[in-house]
């Protein structure tokens, strides 16, 4: 089948968010101008550039987590993992501008380093950025936040790299699907196309 996404009858949003998955979420926390803290998970969200590091989300409309980043110039990703699944998923319901998600729900917080933003306390790592910039994109805002602070748990730190078992992260997937930590297999990358493995 093919389809156009340009087309009343077909849902593009649908169809993106089913194929292209699992997709990370950047559990985002922000203040607006004063102090007042919000949380929302966003799942339109990857790594932009290395030097200088850069993460990107996508804003899906003009919500709270936007209109703060724009107020105050920065914002907080914290991974969630497994045992957050449920708060991560609470704290996506249209709240009140002025109610701080995480209060509301009882996820605790703590503070982060360089940025006013918190992050979430239980998190096994999160990330403390600053805006970069933004890049308007009909319907949505693209929102690139350079990364001064990286924080991670100790506890998920193997040989000297985050442990993805131990990180234990969820992805969304399509509709109201999440994806669970699965099988890790570790394939070395090749260097020189004589290297590549055959069949």
């Amino acid at each position: 089948m093919h389809l156009d996404p340009t087309s009343d009858d077909v849902n593009a949003y649908a169809y993106l968010t089913a194929l292209v998955v699992p997709r990370a979420i950047a559990w985002i926390g922000t203040v607006d101008a004063d102090g007042t803290g919000n949380l929302a998970p966003h799942s339109f969200f990857t790594v932009a550039s290395a030097d200088p590091p850069i993460v990107t989300f996508a804003s899906i409309g003009r919500k709270d987590t936007l209109r703060n980043v724009l107020a105050t110039g920065e914002f907080t990703v914290s991974v969630v993992s497994r045992p957050q699944l449920h708060d991560a998923n609470g704290s996506s319901a249209a709240f009140a501008p002025e109610a701080d998600e995480a209060v509301e729900l009882g996820i605790a917080t703590s503070p982060a380093r360089l940025v006013r933003p918190p992050v979430v306390a239980d998190s096994p790592a999160s990330l403390e950025c600053r805006l970069h910039s933004t890049v308007d994109l009909g319907s949505s805002v693209l929102v690139l936040g350079e990364v001064v602070g990286i924080n991670v748990d100790e506890r998920v730190m193997v040989d000297g790299h985050p442990s993805y078992d131990l990180l234990a992260p969820v992805a969304r997937l399509g509709g109201e699907e999440w994806g669970l930590p699965g099988e890790v297999v570790t394939v070395a990358r090749p260097k020189d196309p004589e290297d590549v493995a055959r069949g």
